[in-house]
């Protein structure tokens, strides 16, 4: 079984900040994430992801593009990959996964990032992709009028079907630029040789020259190919197209069912949408497809403990936790817990992204509970033995698609939509 965390802020509850073991003081600084992500990595969990917007927090409906004037709420985020890169100093094996939205972002710059924290942490390193449909994050660039008209729209109303589409294409084109340019030096591309003076055969540095509706790159990229010849891409999947982009783009995808008959149609229908999608690219042979299920926890090793908790948390807050979540809440201990992620696992899942409900007591209580109750029941390692995050999660090593095709040409590519 696979076991991630997800870090946000103080935890995923809103009132999180306001407990007494909470650091709210802290959430800016290095310390605070370090420790996170060290007791994330002594419970040998596979990964954190951390959490990232191009906008302040809200409570407010999802495209009302207005910011709420809540004062009881966490507000900001520190960037993730850069946070990344920072927590690669301090890790060993724990696999990195920061939060980058498409939308709004260059895929060269994501690319040169993510292959840098990729060599920086010698294989650990990956990226959740998110698409942006908040008019708020929009205005902050100015660039997506179409976007920006949203707020517009009354409270409650979902965004045309065409312009959904639209941002999910456009996810797609980004996640297959940042493909090509990690590609985009073979392997052997450099040679090193002082005695010739050769540093790179130029005959192994690919151009891209993609070409797409919103943006078109050249390449080669500036940095060379990345450990894992293609660094993990995650993301999160809550609808069909949002499942087409998972099945299209990425190598794990993180799912929100409520119980045991929802994991098992999630799981198909990511599968099925898999099954219609065209192979990798040039030869590179098909590549497995991890999903994980996303839980919110308050847990507990005392019966009923966690659901007073639970409770207190959401009377604090003044509002239900599980009313405003896309993903289960669950309350309870951590043999429950426990038989939760075996039926799941059961119906496909290849485990569980958690999200702690309040740092850092339930992501203790994920490495120093949850984690030995799986132990026990032969569900989950003892040890890191894996040396990449792809390693880890059983997936291969890709094949570079320019030397499998023997393109030592440019030749113009446009986008594959």
């Amino acid at each position: 079984m696979h076991l991630a965390v997800a870090l946000d802020g103080a935890g995923w509850h809103p009132a999180a900040w306001r407990e007494p073991t909470a650091r709210p003081t802290e959430l800016f600084s290095a310390a605070y994430w370090t420790d996170l992500v060290r007791e994330a990595e002594a419970g040998l969990l596979d990964l954190v992801t951390v959490e990232d917007a191009l906008r302040l927090q809200s409570d407010d409906p999802r495209y009302t593009g207005r910011p709420d004037e809540r004062t009881d709420r966490v507000r900001g985020r520190l960037d993730a990959v850069l946070l990344a890169a920072r927590l690669a100093l301090v890790t060993e094996h724990i696999g990195l996964v920061p939060s980058a939205t498409a939308t709004h972002t260059e895929p060269f710059h994501l690319s040169k990032a993510i292959a840098t924290l990729d060599h920086t942490t010698r294989g650990r390193a990956g990226v959740r992709v998110q698409v942006s449909l908040r008019p708020d994050e929009a205005a902050q660039f100015g660039r997506r009028a179409e976007l920006v008209a949203l707020a517009e729209l009354a409270p409650g109303r979902t965004p045309p079907p065409a312009l959904v589409e639209d941002v999910f294409d456009e996810g797609r084109d980004w996640v297959e630029v940042l493909r090509r340019l990690w590609d985009s030096w073979e392997d052997d591309a450099e040679i090193r040789d002082a005695a010739t003076g050769r540093f790179v055969d130029a005959a192994k540095l690919h151009t891209v020259d993609f070409t797409g509706p919103r943006f078109s790159v050249r390449g080669p990229s500036i940095t060379q190919r990345p450990p894992q010849g293609q660094p993990l891409v995650a993301a999160l999947s809550h609808v069909p197209v949002a499942h087409r982009f998972v099945a299209r783009c990425a190598d794990l995808g993180f799912l929100t069912p409520h119980d045991d008959d929802e994991a098992r149609r999630l799981v198909a229908a990511v599968h099925d949408e898999r099954e219609v999608q065209p192979p990798w690219p040039d030869g590179a042979g098909d590549q497995p497809l991890r999903l994980l299920a996303d839980v919110v926890v308050v847990l507990d090793p005392r019966p009923g403990a966690a659901a007073e908790r639970l409770a207190r948390l959401d009377e604090t807050a003044g509002t239900p936790l599980s009313r405003s979540s896309d993903a289960l809440v669950f309350a309870g201990t951590p043999g429950e817990l426990a038989d939760l992620a075996l039926a799941w696992r059961d119906a496909g899942l290849d485990g569980l992204r958690l999200r702690p409900a309040a740092l850092p007591d339930d992501l203790h209580a994920i490495t120093r509970t949850l984690v030995p109750e799986l132990q026990r029941r032969g569900a989950f390692r003892t040890a890191y033995a894996e040396r990449t995050l792809r390693e880890r999660l059983g997936l291969a090593r890709p094949a570079n698609r320019y030397a499998l095709t023997g393109h030592h040409d440019t030749a113009t590519t446009e986008s594959s939509r």
